[in-house]
């Protein structure tokens, strides 16, 4: 059994990089060369995935993308050919689910039994009992939502509740009383480094998902000096519609591997 946490430290070393891909699939804009195939998604996504593999450390498919075209077979092949053909990447789902104990459980299920996905993002808005049931499944990572890249995170995120920002007390809990099975990561966006700053300290060297450095603008140098540990790794740095759409024509697997490596290299120069 690989444990999330030790392949995503492996993929770090052995990659030298921090860049997760985002998978982020819209028919509307893959090219022409793509139009009217049944499994469009999957072959955009498969040829994405083997251009940037050299410059990434993990994938991100975000299952909307999928589930809305009827194309969750398609996502369930892509994970299989990540796993076959680039080991070691590890794949997270990027579900954001949250419900009750029963309900959780079988989403739990579907990320990890049906798509085979190393790790899933989840919503702690109904508390602990709603993660529980994905710990369960043994050296699976769990990434929970603590402060995330868009605006409105804020109308909730900054809540007040015992002295703090709400933000604050689901890094605590994560680093303190629910990281059972000790797979446990944060989302925590690009767009609020100083924000990334304090979930850092709070939870040591818990692995942060940090989305928003692509077309959301967040700033790569403050997020890197911002969310990374000791050792210059413990970020999982998302960059999803600047490199899958990086190139519009026949050549977009040139394209999205050239961006791919740019970011790749951009964040190693302030690691």
């Amino acid at each position: 059994m690989s444990h999330f946490i030790q392949t995503l430290n492996d993929a770090w070393q052995r990659t030298n990089s921090l860049l997760c891909v985002g998978l982020d699939p819209e028919p509307s804009k893959f090219p022409g060369a793509l139009a009217g195939r049944p499994e469009a998604i999957f072959d955009f996504c498969r040829t994405i995935v083997d251009a940037a593999a050299p410059y990434a450390s993990s994938f991100k498919p975000q299952i909307a993308y999928f589930a809305a075209h009827r194309a969750e077979d398609q996502l369930e092949q892509l994970i299989a050919h990540i796993h076959a053909n680039h080991p070691g990447l590890p794949v997270i789902l990027d579900a954001k689910r949250g419900d009750i104990g029963s309900t959780a459980e079988q989403y739990a299920r579907e990320a990890f039994e049906r798509y085979q996905a190393d790790a899933v993002t989840v919503n702690p808005y109904m508390g602990f009992d709603s993660i529980q049931p994905y710990l369960e499944h043994e050296g699976k990572g769990v990434i929970v939502l603590c402060r995330t890249s868009n605006a409105g995170g804020s109308d909730l995120q900054f809540l007040e509740t015992g002295g703090r920002p709400l933000y604050q007390v689901v890094a605590q809990l994560a680093a303190d009383k629910w990281n059972a099975s000790g797979q446990l990561g944060l989302v925590v966006g690009a767009t609020f480094p100083k924000e990334i700053e304090v979930v850092r300290g709070i939870v040591g060297d818990m692995p942060l998902l940090i989305p928003g450095i692509g077309a959301q603008g967040g700033d790569v140098q403050a997020t890197v000096n911002a969310g990374r540990t000791a050792n210059g790794t413990g970020m999982l740095i998302n960059s999803s519609r600047a490199i899958i759409y990086a190139g519009k024509d026949d050549d977009f697997a040139e394209a999205a591997a050239k961006a791919a490596m740019e970011t790749r290299d951009r964040i190693n120069t302030f690691r």
